[in-house]
Parts: C-alpha cells; sequence; structure tokens
C-alpha cells in the first residue's frame, strides 16, 4: 500500500485532497473488486479427505484423484439462472479413464442439470468434452465435442449462461451449444428449481474413454485438475425468494435476456462443424421411435 501512495503523490500529488479523491475511490473500489471473489467464500469442498484443496489465498481450487478416492466442491449459494464462467486447467498426461465434471444440479428425483464434463485421454489422444442437459429428472441430451487447444497447457474459460429462455455452453467466450425453451413445443425446460455449481474428479473407466475399454493407469496418480477465476452473474435464491427482483436495476441483469448475435450463432455453427464428434438430434439408432421434439425446431 505504501508503494501505491507513493505513486499517486509522485503523479498526482500537485492537485488538491478533493481533486484527487475520485482518483482514490477508484483505484480502492477496483482494489475490493479484485479482492472479492475467492474460493473460500463461494465454495465449499465437500468430498476426498484432503484431496480437494484451496490454495493462494483463495485464488486456486486443485481436485486430486488416486485409487482411494476422487474429491469434489461445491458452492455455498443456490442460483435460480446465473451466468458463471470458470477457468480449469485439466489432468495432464494419461487421464484415460478420469472424468472432470463442472455442472449446475438441484437435488430430488426430478432434477435439474446443466453438465460439462471432461472425459480423460491416453497421452496424446483430445479430451472429449461432454455436456448434457436434464430437466424434472430426465437427460438423454448428450453432445460432445473435440477442444481446439491443448486443455492441459493452460488454462481455459468454461461458462455456462442459463436464463429463463436458453442455457449457452460456452468455451473462452465461443458458444459451442444452445438449448433453447421449447416449452410451448412439451420439451422440458429448467425454470423452477434453484441449483448450486458441482464440481469432481473421479474414477469413470468402466465408461470415459473409448466406452470403457481404457482403464485407469494407477501408476499415474494422483491425476490433478486446476480450477481459478470463478466469476458469477446471478440470482441468489435464498429462504425461497430470488435476489433478482423487479426493483433491481434493469442494465445489471442484461444476462437474464441474453442470446446469441449473428456473431456468435456464426461461431456457434462453426465448433459444431469443426469440433462437434457427437449430437443426440442426429442419433436415430438410439430414438428407433423419433427423434426428441427439440431436435426438429429451429
Amino acid at each position: 500500500m505504501s508503494f501505491l501512495w507513493k505513486y499517486i503523490m509522485a503523479s498526482h500529488g500537485s492537485l488538491p485532497f478533493c481533486a484527487m479523491l475520485p482518483l482514490l475511490l477508484c483505484i480502492f473500489s477496483s482494489m475490493a473488486a479484485i479482492a472479492s471473489g475467492n474460493f473460500y467464500q463461494d465454495f465449499d469442498i465437500t468430498w476426498g479427505d484432503g484431496r480437494g484443496k484451496i490454495l493462494n489465498n483463495g485464488d486456486l481450487l486443485t481436485l486430486s484423484l488416486d485409487k482411494a478416492s476422487g474429491s469434489g466442491f461445491q458452492s455455498k449459494n443456490e442460483y435460480m439462472f446465473c451466468k458463471i464462467d470458470m477457468q480449469l486447467k485439466l489432468v495432464p498426461g494419461n487421464s484415460a479413464g478420469t472424468v472432470t465434471a463442472y455442472y449446475l444440479s438441484s437435488k430430488g428425483s426430478t432434477w435439474d442439470e446443466i453438465d460439462f464434463e471432461f472425459l480423460g485421454n491416453l497421452s496424446g489422444d483430445p479430451y472429449i468434452l461432454h455436456t448434457n442437459v436434464f430437466s424434472q429428472g430426465k437427460g438423454n441430451r448428450e453432445q460432445q465435442f473435440y477442444l481446439w487447444f491443448d486443455p492441459t497447457a493452460d488454462f481455459h474459460t468454461y461458462s455456462i449462461l442459463w436464463n429463463p429462455q436458453r442455457i449457452i455452453f460456452s468455451v473462452d467466450g465461443t458458444p459451442i451449444r444452445e438449448f433453447k425453451n421449447l416449452e410451448s413445443n412439451g420439451v422440458p425446460f429448467p425454470k423452477n428449481q434453484p441449483m448450486r455449481i458441482y464440481s469432481s474428479l473421479w474414477n469413470a473407466d468402466d465408461w470415459a474413454t473409448r466406452g470403457g475399454l481404457v482403464k485407469t493407469d494407477w501408476t499415474q496418480a494422483p491425476f490433478t485438475a486446476s480450477y481459478r477465476n470463478f466469476n458469477a452473474d446471478a440470482c441468489v435464491w435464498s429462504n425461497g425468494a430470488s435476489s433478482c427482483t423487479s426493483n433491481s436495476p434493469s442494465t445489471s441483469n442484461t444476462w437474464l435476456s441474453q442470446e446469441l448475435d449473428t456473431t456468435s450463432q456464426e461461431r456457434l455453427q462453426w465448433v459444431q462443424k469443426n469440433y462437434m464428434i457427437y449430437n443426440y438430434c442426429t442419433d436415430n439408432k438410439r430414438f428407433p421411435q423419433g427423434l426428441p421434439p427439440e431436435c426438429s425446431i429451429s
């Protein structure tokens, strides 16, 4: 702080204090914003017997998996609609058999859920990004993608926009999937149950890599995934009520009506043309009685 004060005085010290006040308020409010969100405040590590760790004064979270157990965490808050970003760096090297899951979910037998799942690989093979949407306990809406970068070499931002009209999955700001609210056509949409954010790293070598043909190599353990820079624009659900009310400033909640503009739609189409490897809406063998109704509605 003394260094910052010396810099202010050196560059602006000739100004009267009243003129310096707006500058000081700007600087200190920026510092407060930077310090406002960290993993200690936003999340609880819920299982793993110490394999989940919050580090660097709350700026970094890591989950680890070994033969005895994986680990996981969940958000302190529940949300009824949100726009969330999280930077992840996935398990490097031979991660076959492992799954890193990052998702929103409610509870109960008719739960809602919005999934990112990262399916591990043999060294040199691409990760598979698996997405799904559950509503009222029913899923079966999988789309899978390869990524256009190595997700283990550095952190990348994975985002979920969930508002009353649509769900948009994005990677580094590029939309990869949109699931629209088509309740008017008889398609259930998650909009009545608050959800928490969850993440876990676990062993799924019965299905995760090449349908379970490649098993986890425990000589490579522990497997570790890292998280940082969580951000949420959200309607927090507490005591049966949402923090988003009709009195909320409309400019602060623009994400509640956000949709894909023309540029974003083109980027979405680019990803789906070049990197989508599975789409339930084209799997006629799986749905011999006919594809789900949302598949035929633009």
